[in-house]
């Protein structure tokens, strides 16, 4: 499956759900949906687990999941800006996308 072929057959609007790819899978895979859901659960699980141990995950490709430190800073109201709100530092994942996805998206940019 592609991902022109997941964007046309998505049920839930724009937005591509866990369960569209599970019925989209099983359906052109004779798998059942709990099977396929199974499936994707373990990987998606997988992956959150190689993240929390600080590892890179890396589908060729596809791209890149990574965990980055945020620095601490300080955030403004803009209703009130002399209102300081101290922001701290966290962990958050980043996601690079690899050369055919990056291809890809910018094939289909509108030219205006």
């Amino acid at each position: 499956m592609t991902f022109d072929e997941m964007d046309e057959t998505a049920d839930s609007g724009d937005t591509l759900t866990k369960r569209d790819l599970v019925t989209r899978i099983s359906k052109e895979t004779g798998f059942t949906q709990l099977d396929v859901f199974a499936i994707i659960q373990k990987a998606l699980d997988g992956i959150v687990d190689a993240l929390e141990a600080g590892k890179h995950v890396e589908f060729r490709e596809f791209g890149v999941f990574e965990v980055t430190q945020r620095k601490a800073r300080i955030g403004r109201n803009p209703n009130k800006p002399e209102d300081v709100v101290h922001i701290p530092g966290r962990k958050v994942v980043k996601f690079k996308p690899g050369k055919r996805m990056r291809q890809m998206l910018a094939a289909k940019q509108d030219p205006s």
